[in-house]
């Protein structure tokens, strides 16, 4: 006799399907859930990792700007001491031009004049002085124009006082004070 099969195999066969179904999706989870926190891990690994490598950097970068604080300061410094030595080299090169003023000013002096006052500011020379005659002012003048030391006389002021007797002059001179050619010349070779 044919055997009749009475059990629902269809349901059984849906019931197996559902389940490898859910299997699979569960399965399907948890490889995603992994995959998910590989990833994760992977990412927070990369961003500590760049994290580490900011803070080195931020550390060198402040060695590094400490050594530029430190060149700036010694720069500064360097400019310092170089401005003192160029003060101090000018010094030397015109210590002797005090001494050439006041030998040059004895003989420029014609006879019959006298120096008030002498005063200097840088190359410039101011003479306030008094004079018999116009002419001692002009032969002083004239002095001025030979000196090796000296150039460019100009007559500021003259006025004409009587006093007692005779009547002086009183007269403001303006000139320069220079370096003869052949000082100039030696002065830069002995630098060279």
């Amino acid at each position: 006799m044919a055997k009749i099969n009475l059990v629902p195999w269809r349901e059984e066969r849906n019931k197996r399907r559902q389940k490898e179904m859910l299997s699979m999706l569960a399965m399907t989870a948890a490889v995603t859930l992994v995959l998910g926190i590989v990833w994760h891990m992977f990412h927070q690994y990369r961003i500590d990792m760049q994290m580490e490598r900011n803070q080195f950097l931020r550390a060198e970068i402040a060695i590094v700007d400490q050594k530029i604080k430190e060149i700036k300061r010694l720069d500064e410094l360097r400019e310092k001491l170089e401005v003192r030595m160029d003060l101090i080299r000018s010094l030397q090169t015109s210590r002797p031009e005090s001494v050439h003023l006041m030998d040059e000013n004895a003989f420029i002096m014609p006879d019959g004049v006298r120096d008030v006052s002498l005063v200097q500011t840088g190359s410039k020379i101011e003479l306030k002085g008094l004079a018999q005659s116009n002419a001692q002012i002009s032969g002083l003048m004239h002095n001025v124009e030979k000196s090796a030391w000296l150039q460019k006389p100009a007559l500021q002021l003259i006025n004409r006082e009587k006093k007692g007797k005779q009547g002086l002059s009183q007269f403001t001179l303006v000139y320069q004070q220079t370096r003869p050619k052949k000082e100039q010349s030696d002065e830069s070779v002995a630098t060279e």
